[in-house]
Order: C-alpha cells, then structure tokens, then sequence
C-alpha cells in the first residue's frame, strides 16, 4: 500500500531545511510516497520550496490563504502565476474563505478568492480549497466559478447534507486527522455518504493529528492511520480503499498513479 499527502504545511512542522528533509523521509518509510506541500502565503512557498528542492516526492501549490488577505504580498497574483511555472508546482491553493477567525473583510475574502480561481481556470489547474465558517456562499461561488480542473475541499469540516449539494460540483472531499475522533459524527456520516472515488486525505501536518497521536505534533508518516479508519467506516479492506485514495489523488492532481 502507498498513500498520498494531499496537504501539509511543511513548513509550519519545523524550520529547519534539514528537520523538513527528515519529515519527508520519514514519511516515505511510512508509505507516504507523495506529499502536495501547502502554504498560507508566498514568502512561505519561496521558503520551502527552496528547503526541498530535493526532495522528489515533494509537490507544492501556490496560492494566498484568507488568513493573508489584508496583505497577500506585491503583485501577488502575477507571483502566483510565475511560482506555477516551476518544476513540482500542481496546484493553486490554498485559497478559500475563514469568517470563523474573521480575516479582513468578507468582500476582500472573497475578492482574493475569485480571483484565484479564476487564475487557476486560466492556468488549467485544480485549487485547494479553505472552508471555514462560509460554507453556504463558497459553494454559490464554486458554482460559477470552479475551474475545470475541479479541486478539492481540504480538512472537510461540513456535515453530509452539505457534502450531498458539492457532490454536484467536481470537488473531491479531503479528510484529515480529526475524522478519527469518536466524536466527529458529521464527518463519518459523511465519509459514508460519499462514493469512495471523491474521496482523498491529508495530514494537515502539524494540525489535525489522528486520535492514536493525541497530544503529539502531527507529521505525514501519521496519514496511514486516517486511510484505515476510513477503511473501518466503510467496513472495506485496508488495501482497497488505500488503492482508491491513491488513484483519486492522482487524478485530481493530474499524476501517474505509478
């Protein structure tokens, strides 16, 4: 078996280019052969980005977050549009709106949002999308603007009558760590409603640690634990649903399965 990252925030584990390679490495050994690298803003991209240059089973996408939307960087949407230019880069994201931590202004937010994915349709890539607290008016703008590419709604936090409405949408659902907690009925409902090919995962390193790591830092190699407890919801075998949350990682992120 062999599992896919679709999002963690390498550079937020640790600093250290070096303690950044060990992460990777770990996580290889651990199964975890593709990590996608997400970051908030465009200084943390440059960063890691140089950090792994490296590191071959490290991709990367590019955006701004709306926890940077009072100050995205200069230019920060021709940024965007040069840093896809570069080997590894997949992705646009992540982008989104958070008016649970209440970023700026909603219209900024929202402003920042559009106009990311309105680059990636021009780009033809897939964006990683944030969801915090503005579940009802992303889905109305991913209606009309979702670009053909799709994307994925990382860290799922909604219910499943929500992920019922984005089925209709070309959205894969990303589950992190925190569907292991006995308490998170919302998302195992969910995880049961959902087909299995829109199905991906993440580690949301180092956010999100699965309930077996309690109290730890999360890290990549941890994602195996979230395949299987997945794999128990739907009451399918360990290599069967790994298989398919490998495929469905690839396809969303245009990748040889191989």
């Amino acid at each position: 078996m062999q599992f896919f990252d679709t999002h963690a925030h390498l550079g937020l584990i640790c600093d250290s280019p070096v303690e950044q390679l060990v992460v990777v490495q770990e996580a290889q050994r651990a199964s975890v052969n593709r990590i996608i690298s997400v970051c908030n803003s465009l200084y943390d991209f440059n960063t890691v980005y140089e950090n792994l240059r490296s590191a071959v089973n490290v991709y990367y996408a590019v955006g701004v977050s709306p926890s940077e939307v009072q100050n995205p960087g200069k230019d920060w949407l021709q940024c965007i549009e040069q840093k896809v230019k570069l080997p590894q880069v997949i992705a646009i994201g992540e982008t989104g709106l958070d008016y649970f931590r209440k970023y700026g202004d909603k219209k900024s937010q929202i402003e920042l949002f559009i106009a990311q994915l309105d680059l990636a349709s021009k780009l033809d890539l897939p964006v990683i999308i944030h969801n915090r607290g503005a579940g009802q008016e992303l889905l109305e703008i991913l209606k009309d603007r979702l670009p053909p590419k799709g994307g994925v709604l990382h860290c799922y936090s909604e219910n499943a009558e929500y992920a019922r409405r984005a089925l209709k949408l070309n959205l894969y659902f990303s589950f992190a760590g925190n569907v292991t907690y006995r308490n998170a009925r919302n998302l195992h409902e969910t995880v049961q409603l959902l087909p299995l090919n829109r199905i991906v995962i993440e580690s949301e390193a180092p956010f999100m640690v699965p309930a077996e790591f309690r109290n730890k830092r999360n890290v990549p190699k941890y994602l195996p634990f979230t395949a299987q407890y997945i794999a128990s919801l739907l009451k399918r075998d360990n290599e069967t649903v790994a298989t398919a949350l490998w495929d469905n990682a690839c396809k969303l992120f245009g990748l040889p399965k191989d």
